[in-house]
C-alpha cells in the first residue's frame, strides 16, 4: 500500500516541476523521464516552438551530481543541454560549457544558456516522435491507468 511518504515528490522531481513551469514561460512544452536511447533517461526534455530539443538534468545535491557519469551521453540527443539545481547548489562544480538553470518547485531562471549544437534532421525527427509518444502515453495513463490489451505483470 502506498503511504503519503512514498508518494511525496523527491527533491529532483520538485526541481523538475519548477523547470517545466519555467520552460512553459519560454513557450516550450516538456516531458519528464524520457528515454532517448537504451541506458539513458533524461529528467526533462523541452520541445520549443520551432522544434528545438533541450535536455535538462536536475541535480538535487552535490552527491547526486557526482554520481552522474552518463550526462555527456545526453549531448547527442539535444540542441542544448542544461543543469537545473537549486539556489544552494555549488554551481562551480558544473561544467562551464553547459547551460545552467536555478530552480525550485515553483519556477526557475536560465542563468547560463547552453551552447547550441543542432541535431541532425533524422535524429530531431526521432526525438520529436519519442516526445509525442511519451506525452501521449502519460496523458492516456491519467485517463486510464490500467489499459486493456496490455499484459499486466
Amino acid at each position: 500500500m502506498l503511504t503519503p511518504e512514498s508518494t511525496s515528490p523527491q527533491p529532483g522531481q520538485i526541481l523538475a516541476r519548477g523547470v517545466c513551469r519555467h520552460m512553459r514561460a519560454h513557450d516550450f512544452v516538456t516531458v519528464e523521464e524520457l528515454v532517448p536511447t537504451s541506458g539513458l533517461r533524461v529528467d526533462v526534455m523541452g520541445l520549443g516552438p520551432k522544434g528545438e530539443v533541450w535536455v535538462i538534468e536536475c541535480k538535487s545535491s552535490r552527491a547526486d551530481y557526482m554520481s552522474d557519469h552518463k550526462w555527456q551521453g545526453y549531448l547527442e540527443w539535444c540542441d542544448r543541454f542544461f543543469w537545473a539545481v537549486d539556489a544552494d547548489f555549488p554551481t562551480e562544480l558544473l561544467p562551464q560549457e553547459t547551460g545552467l538553470i536555478i530552480a525550485d518547485g515553483y519556477g526557475g531562471e536560465i542563468i547560463r544558456m547552453g551552447p547550441e549544437s543542432k541535431l541532425p534532421a533524422a535524429r530531431r525527427k526521432m526525438m520529436v516522435q519519442k516526445f509525442a509518444r511519451h506525452a501521449a502515453l502519460r496523458l492516456q495513463s491519467f485517463r486510464d491507468p490500467r489499459p486493456s490489451g496490455l499484459i499486466q505483470g
